[in-house]
């Protein structure tokens, strides 16, 4: 097999048309297309766009005949595949809103999922959910559980696609539902419309400078923000060829991810959340012949986003492959959400990570204590704003705040969502005057973001105000954590205060060890926040994430506070 190549006689168009049917179009131009890999990274299936269309108008009928009308939902699983792809893009010649939901993850089981899938079916209210026949038991049941119809990919491609007019879109039309996989709004569909989609890919495309010879490399999921919108939409609208690694494969081998990179000259543009660079940094440490094995040399745009950046963690990354050619410059963290279709500022490319140290006691808006010396944490510098995207830090009073003064994060542009589906008062609670509150805390300096973290997961105790993230940072720094090991937040004790706990993923079998271990992490909190706090030592895998595989604070304390998390004995 061939894949599609990197260039053609095709005139590049940066996301500028009026629906994402027309931009469907114009790629199926070119002989540019997706290439799905296996588990071992090796090329599985060549899709060139032009094919992809091609299923996805015979698609469209077989939706039309089923009885799906513009306007409403399809519900799909979020395969990295093929049938995927074309299904979306049937969905949007159809007129349909396609909605992605999330493939079964390694955290949970089977009943999690399938009650996971029937919360964002009744949410979504579709006329039909298709999955791929695999997990087609529990696609099926939530279905069932929902009244809503479901087949496979498998049988639905086998119905009638009787020749039919399609219905003309525009610009303003609905284009997808997204659910944000955030756990403070869950579950939440983002209504994003034609517009909006294609001025954030736009804005996408200009602020990273794609060109003529950039490709892609991605193992993101397509039920999430980034992975649907940054490594599916934005190359069709955009016209670039991808290289696509399923998320499973990622998690099982994921330095087959550098291995795709290494191999074609052409694959300068990748992203990932900060876990993924951890995990790869980690998986090398132990070996010697990275020179010989990578060759990331041409990676220009190794983009940050979907989580809080960690300078330390794109530090290792940098220390780990720096002999295999990688330039710290090639980072390029930003911001975005799924509210916002994707990003809000992007880093200009070849600045790298840039941090500013930032005393902990600004960051959580209460006095310092002068009795001790003070602590500072490193901020992430996220970039600018997209073209056309505005971007304020907003006080408490509603006023805007100036330069390193720390406030919530609000933007406005076109690519701010149209509302969240069905939900009018949580669409109240974000959108003011056309201004999107994101709930996220940050600063601005000289037109660059910082953020400083999520608003509603602040620790208030005795007046003070601490971020969930630097208690779990402070665990982390213990031997044998991870990223995501941790779960912080408050709770209230008997006589009705506040106070901190911190769930930790125990994997110490002697009761004695653990009692050791949890008079460590108490410690180590209390050192870092002067505080005492409740530690719970948890089963590994026992911390709950969300459809991206990011920590869930939220469900995490739910779970605990209701008896379903139950802490390790103790007892000798």
């Amino acid at each position: 097999m061939t894949p599609t190549p990197n260039d053609c006689d095709l005139p590049r168009i940066r996301a500028q048309f009026d629906t994402f049917g027309e931009a469907i179009d114009y790629a199926a131009r070119s002989k540019k297309g997706l290439n799905f890999h296996d588990m071992r990274g090796q090329l599985s299936r060549v899709y060139p766009y032009s094919e992809m269309r091609e299923d996805a108008l015979v698609m469209a009928r077989r939706l039309i005949a089923f009885g799906i009308k513009p306007q409403d939902r399809v519900a799909l699983i979020a395969e990295t595949a093929p049938e995927f792809a074309s299904l979306f893009c049937a969905c949007i010649y159809a007129g349909a809103w396609p909605v992605p939901l999330p493939l079964p993850t390694s955290f949970g089981g089977k009943d999690s999922y399938i009650d996971q899938l029937a919360v964002q079916l009744d949410s979504s209210d579709p006329a039909i959910l298709i999955y791929p026949e695999e997990i087609g038991e529990m696609a099926s049941a939530a279905a069932t559980r929902q009244n809503c119809p479901g087949e496979s990919w498998q049988d639905f491609a086998k119905r009638e696609a009787p020749e039919c007019d399609l219905p003309k879109l525009n610009s303003d039309d609905i284009c997808y539902l997204q659910y944000s996989s955030g756990s403070t709004r869950f579950p939440t569909g983002v209504a994003v419309t034609h517009k909006a989609l294609l001025h954030n890919l736009y804005g996408h495309a200009v602020s990273m400078n794609l060109g003529d010879d950039d490709r892609c490399v991605s193992w993101l999921p397509w039920y999430h923000d980034m992975g649907l919108v940054g490594c599916f939409l934005s190359l069709i609208a955009n016209q670039f060829s991808v290289d696509l690694l399923k998320p499973d494969a990622f998690a099982r081998r994921p330095l087959a991810w550098l291995d795709m990179i290494s191999r074609n000259p052409g694959h300068t543009v990748s992203y990932s959340p900060t876990f993924g660079y951890d995990i790869c940094a980690r998986r090398i440490s132990s070996q010697s012949n990275v020179a010989e094995r990578f060759d990331l040399s041409r990676w220009r745009i190794a983009g940050n986003g979907a989580d809080m950046i960690r300078p330390d963690v794109m530090q290792s990354f940098v220390n780990a492959f720096s002999e295999a050619g990688f330039k710290a410059s090639a980072f390029t963290p930003s911001y975005g959400l799924a509210e916002a279709v994707l990003a809000v500022t992007v880093m200009p490319p070849g600045e790298g990570i840039r941090v500013e140290l930032v005393e902990e006691e600004r960051l959580s808006g209460t006095p310092r204590d002068i009795s001790r010396p003070a602590r500072y944490r490193a901020i992430v510098n996220c970039g600018k704003a997209l073209p056309d995207m505005e971007v304020l830090i907003c006080g408490e009073d509603g006023n805007a705040r100036g330069d390193h003064q720390i406030g919530k994060v609000w933007c406005r542009g076109p690519s701010v969502m149209h509302s969240y589906f069905r939900n009018e008062e949580a669409t109240e609670d974000c959108l003011v005057d056309g201004w999107l509150d994101t709930g996220d805390m940050g600063y601005l300096a000289n037109d660059y973001l910082f953020i400083v973290g999520r608003a509603k997961d602040m620790i208030i105790i005795n007046g003070k105000n601490h971020w969930p993230q630097d208690i779990e940072w402070a665990v982390e720094q213990l031997p044998g954590f991870n990223h995501g090991d941790i779960a912080a937040f408050s709770v209230e004790t008997e006589g009705g205060e506040e106070a901190p706990a911190v769930l930790v993923h125990c994997r110490v079998a002697d009761p004695v060890e653990r009692a050791k271990l949890r008079e460590q992490i108490s410690d180590k909190v209390r050192s870092v926040t002067g505080m005492s706090c409740v530690v719970e030592l948890v089963p590994p895998r026992t911390l709950p994430r969300t459809s991206s595989g990011k920590l869930s604070r939220a469900k995490a304390k739910k779970l605990y506070l209701s008896g379903e998390i139950v802490p390790l004995d103790l007892a000798a």
